[in-house]
């Protein structure tokens, strides 16, 4: 028998894998608060209820997709959070960018069960649509492979990092890593309109080139650096912070990753 998914989080990231779920023919049963969205998710197949407990309550494995550290304690934590209200034998996912400790507090916090992983991701609501999202995976080995069939819904990528909250920071890292590398192709592109360069000269010739990197192709695709921006700088100032409390938390020291981020050219701070 199919493994019962409960969702809850179907934002722009969320909605796109619930889709994902109900064609691979998973029964997805889905909280979300926004009616348009309701009736989006019913057209497509999935059971829709008026509740995170209701979802939890039927998966066996239950995925939040949510935005914040923030959020994802007032979905997981209290008598009738995710949590307190899926079955102890089933496996909780979270797909949000937070603070390491965090889901360990809310691990620690129900010891008898459900499972918490967390599955933090890298790619796009394109990426998900298209079944190619990366998932992070911390938690007990078990845990991790159970939940294999179900993400590769969406995800082409899982990885198992380690113990709860491994994923985090390493997806934590990455994210400090990305936000220096884009804004030092920011700079690069300062020296380049010295040099008369044009950026979108730039941005095609770097992408046949040794310079080239993820940051500059994305820069590329979403039509330059204002638009990059616009878009972008939104989540990676989220990733940032999240990143530097995390590491703070921890007594780390970002070094000259944090000084890039910092002082380039895009506001991430």
């Amino acid at each position: 028998m199919s493994q019962v998914v409960g969702f809850v989080g179907a934002g722009q990231m969320g909605e796109p894998m619930v889709v994902r779920l109900v064609r691979a023919g998973f029964r997805t049963v889905v909280y979300a608060r926004k009616e348009p969205v309701r009736e989006r998710l019913r057209a497509a197949g999935a059971v829709v209820v008026d509740s995170a407990a209701q979802a939890a309550a039927a998966g066996d494995v239950v995925i939040a997709c949510l935005f914040s550290d923030q959020q994802l304690l007032e979905v997981l934590d209290g008598p009738e959070g995710v949590l307190a209200t899926a079955r102890p034998d089933a496996v909780v996912v979270s797909h949000t960018t937070g603070v390491v400790s965090t889901v360990q507090d809310l691990a620690a916090a129900h010891p008898n069960g459900p499972i918490l992983l967390d599955g933090p991701v890298s790619g796009s609501a394109e990426d998900i649509a298209a079944g190619e999202l990366t998932v992070l995976l911390g938690g007990p080995a078990e845990s991790v492979e159970s939940v294999r069939p179900v993400l590769t819904s969406y995800a082409d990528t899982i990885i198992a990092t380690g113990a709860l909250g491994s994923a985090l920071g390493v997806k934590l890292v990455n994210n400090a890593l990305f936000a220096a590398n884009a804004q030092l192709v920011a700079v690069a592109a300062e020296v380049g309109r010295r040099l008369g360069i044009e950026d979108s000269q730039l941005l095609h010739a770097l992408a046949a080139a040794s310079g080239n990197s993820f940051a500059a192709d994305a820069i590329r695709r979403s039509g330059g650096f204002a638009t990059f921006e616009q878009y972008a700088a939104p989540f990676l100032r989220k990733d940032v912070a999240a990143c530097i409390a995390a590491t703070a938390d921890l007594g780390v020291d970002l070094g000259q990753l944090a000084t890039v981020i910092a002082e380039g050219p895009f506001d991430l701070t």
